[in-house]
């Protein structure tokens, strides 16, 4: 409440009539921190803590329902109501709701008339299969003493009201816990909301990587972006081309095997996450250097300068090594989508090449972004084969090649202008999704997380049919200086900031001082969850007092 208080300071000059409904908020808050248990009902402005701000939310701040640690229970009914996302979202919110470092063991039997014993979750369907399409909408109510209902069609769907309602949640500093009386009917605006982490230019060990998947499905983000591999080295193990980490990795203790891969892709499902691997082609491949022949020698004055470009697009060995590596990768990796990259591509390595240049002379293939197409046709053409879908960085799309109509392209120039960028690839019939105004590694001082909050997907001059093409977007960060002691705090809770864009009503997520006040709730919440999340709005404090683990 304290915390909150500094906030609303900060924005006197600029919210009047917000503080004004603050401002009473809080005079009743701070008298019931005085009184007696049966007060606590009072006091509670539930929507404070929602992040992101749900579709339609309808709380009853004056009723509020006790809640009992030691009587509490999730029940799961329909179809899909044993559903394994499902049971380990009920052991895994328990514990958040009620901490076991905090718990007293003590029951409040003694005021039943206010107590809220249980949590039912209804899911509609028993297939956990997750896609593009996956439903993730819900219905929330709270509004009987005798428990809580929750409705979705799909798991997906439940582990996102779930959430929710452990939002709703609030433990007094007498240590009992309440619930606000709601109704909330809910949905993702976009479905495509993505974190990108980078694990080549510094290596990120397993456990970072699922405590991020836990940080993602509280902010309701549903795709894990992995640049895996890059230039600088090579961490997937290839059951096929082990010697490929052998070779590329930076060293044998820096390599996800096959376990850790399927480890993670698992853990990810289970908070209703989509990973989605980026094997970045034919650029960003230096670290691919054992396999023989596959990346291009460059030359100058006709003579070889001992440095090497993208792979070699003329060689029939290099489409029978992609051909087998990319049938793993789909083995490897269930989602439909694999990134394919193409950005950053240097064609001059290729041009300087003799070998090269007289396969396009004997090919008719007159140019650089003409051999780049052929290149890039060959490979969506294996993905096809392999029924996968795939998304490219948006210099495919720039250098004219021609795309399958269903390629979705990934803009990601943040010193360009974006917005035409989107606009030239939707009036192209292609689909989209924003990356380039959320770059997580990019930082400065101040409130810089408001930039993050007024970029929209599709805040573009296009038709209505053409703002229909834009999947989402996601943050990104690359990791020339971001590894495991700092990757969850430089992206938490900035990136939160991104996940109520691309979740939430654009019209109802506009006004920065409420945002604010509920992005510090949210970053205090993590906090108690345990994750370092930054601070984000300059001085305030948090009750939970964030302490790394010994």
């Amino acid at each position: 409440a304290g915390a909150l208080l500094l906030v609303l300071c900060r924005r006197l000059n600029t919210a009047f009539a917000f503080q004004a409904r603050l401002a009473d908020m809080m005079i009743s808050f701070w008298i019931s921190l005085g009184s007696s248990l049966a007060a606590i009902v009072t006091a509670f402005e539930p929507e404070f803590h929602l992040w992101p701000l749900p579709q339609e939310v309808n709380c009853a701040g004056d009723v509020m329902y006790l809640m009992d640690e030691t009587s509490f229970r999730f029940y799961g009914m329909g179809p899909g109501g044993q559903l394994t996302p499902l049971t380990t979202a009920f052991e895994r919110y328990r514990k958040i709701i009620f901490p076991p470092s905090l718990s007293t063991g003590k029951s409040i039997n003694g005021v039943k008339d206010f107590q809220l014993n249980s949590l039912i979750v209804e899911v509609a369907s028993a297939d956990a299969s997750i896609t593009l399409q996956t439903d993730e909408s819900y219905k929330l109510l709270v509004t009987e003493r005798n428990g809580a209902h929750l409705e979705a069609n799909t798991v997906y769907g439940a582990l996102r009201g779930i959430e929710t309602f452990s939002q709703l949640i609030e433990r007094d500093v007498t240590g009992i816990y309440r619930i606000a009386s709601c109704i909330i009917s809910d949905k993702p605006r976009y479905k495509y909301r993505s974190i990108m982490i980078d694990t080549a230019r510094h290596f990120v060990p397993l456990e970072v990587l699922l405590q991020n998947l836990d940080v993602m499905s509280y902010n309701k983000f549903n795709v894990l972006h992995w640049h895996i591999v890059d230039d600088q080295s090579f961490p997937y193990e290839s059951y096929l081309f082990p010697e490929l980490s052998a070779q590329g990795a930076y060293d044998q203790n820096h390599i996800y095997s096959q376990s850790d891969v399927a480890r993670l892709i698992e853990y990810a499902k289970n908070v209703g996450i989509r990973v989605i691997p980026e094997f970045d082609t034919p650029g960003h491949t230096l670290s691919w250097k054992a396999q023989r022949d596959l990346l291009t020698p460059c030359y100058n004055n006709s003579k070889p300068t001992g440095e090497y470009g993208p792979i070699n697009p003329t060689l029939e060995s290099t489409y029978t090594f992609l051909q087998s590596f990319f049938k793993e990768i789909s083995d490897v990796f269930p989602d439909q989508y694999v990134y394919l990259g193409g950005d950053e591509i240097d064609l001059s390595c290729w041009m300087s090449n003799p070998d090269i240049k007289k396969w396009m002379k004997e090919h008719k293939i007159r140019t650089g972004p003409n051999l780049l197409q052929y290149y890039e046709s060959r490979l969506v053409e294996m993905l096809g084969a392999l029924d996968k879908d795939y998304i490219v960085w948006q210099d495919v799309f720039d250098n004219g090649v021609k795309l399958d109509p269903d390629t979705v392209i990934g803009v990601w120039r943040s010193w360009t202008d974006y917005f035409s960028e989107l606009f030239n690839i939707t009036a192209a019939g292609y689909k989209a999704v924003l990356q380039a105004c959320w770059y997580m590694d990019l930082i400065s001082y101040g409130d810089t997380w408001h930039k993050y909050y007024a970029c929209d997907p599709q805040d573009f001059n296009g038709t209505a049919e053409q703002k229909e093409l834009v999947m989402g977007g996601g943050a990104t960060l690359w990791a020339e200086y971001v590894d495991s002691t700092n990757l969850i705090s430089r992206l938490w809770p900035r990136a939160s900031v991104v996940g109520e864009r691309l979740w939430s009503e654009l019209s109802s997520t506009t006004n920065l001082t409420y945002a604010e006040i509920r992005l510090h709730y949210h970053r205090c919440r993590m906090l108690s969850r345990g994750i370092p999340a930054e601070p984000i709005e300059g001085p305030s404090y948090c009750p939970q007092v964030y302490i790394p683990p010994l």
